[in-house]
């Protein structure tokens, strides 16, 4: 919700309900994101975070087109989204085939009309490393978790420049702190972080604003099959959560898909572009002391 109240409330204590009090909660109003009927483009949208972000845009009236691979995951969603009547369409491609990107942009636009907002969601946290990694391993990381968000960005433009849209790239603290043997991974999210702002910057004559949101520790399928490679799940799961300042506990889906969707919103972050929203519980920058 919002608030549009104009009066000071400064001596309103202690329950008394003065006429300021009554004014201003009349002016309490229901935040409405503007982005009923809009179409959302989410990359990997059908599993994890992905479709976390998905459920949110259609749960503000939005169309959303899904773009990814066919998964048991991603099938599961899609015949959610049919069995529920919901407005939501899967485009398959594999991102990192720049010929689909282009192809898969072109088929939205043709079926569903001009892309008001891209989520660029879909990668893979791989291991390519340094010590034990190799070049062609970095290479195949930056495609599987960076090319693919400039691909689309530049074959969605047309479009983002006729309805005067938005851009959320979806990164990861990774990007902040480094976590070991992922160097692609990492140097793909830091990427993307210097893409949002640059795009911001190279965007800002057509009203098209662009900033990231970085999660730290949620729980995805992906996340789930990782702990499951462990000894001991739990005790790796405790381990971690341990850490995470606020609560305890992993960062919901829900809570990135919150984000993402008030980036989006063309009435409520209208005037928000080239920010990066980290959203993990204080994981990155609070005192490790406080846990």
């Amino acid at each position: 919700m919002i608030w549009e109240g104009r009066e000071s409330l400064q001596g309103c204590r202690y329950g008394a309900d003065t006429g300021a009090q009554a004014r201003f909660r009349g002016e309490m109003k229901v935040m409405d994101l503007g982005l009923k009927d809009k179409l959302i483009v989410v990359t990997g949208g059908g599993a994890g975070i992905g479709a976390g972000i998905s459920r949110a845009c259609l749960a503000e009236g939005a169309r959303v087109a899904v773009v990814g691979r066919r998964s048991e995951n991603v099938l599961a969603f899609m015949e959610e989204m049919q069995s529920a009547e919901a407005r939501c369409d899967l485009v398959e491609a594999h991102l990192e085939d720049l010929d689909r990107c282009q192809a898969a942009i072109a088929e939205i636009e043709d079926r569903f009309g001009d892309i008001y907002g891209l989520v660029n969601n879909a990668g893979v946290n791989d291991g390519a490393g340094l010590e034990r990694g190799s070049v062609a391993r970095f290479v195949e990381s930056l495609h599987k978790n960076l090319i693919h968000y400039y691909a689309l960005a530049h074959y969605a433009l047309p479009s983002l420049k006729r309805t005067q849209g938005a851009i959320v790239n979806i990164s990861s603290k990774v990007a902040l702190t480094g976590q070991g043997n992922t160097s692609g991974y990492a140097a793909s999210k830091g990427a993307q972080l210097a893409l949002t702002r640059e795009w911001a910057a190279e965007l800002l004559p057509y009203n098209i604003r662009v900033n990231a949101v970085l999660p730290a520790e949620v729980m995805t399928p992906l996340y789930r099959r990782w702990l499951d490679t462990l000894g001991d799940p739990a005790a790796e799961l405790k381990r971690i959560t341990d850490k995470i300042p606020l609560g305890h506990r992993m960062t919901l889906a829900s809570e990135i898909a919150a984000a993402t969707v008030f980036l989006l919103s063309p009435t409520q972050s209208a005037h928000t572009t080239g920010q990066h929203l980290i959203v993990d519980g204080g994981y990155v920058h609070l005192d490790r002391a406080l846990t």
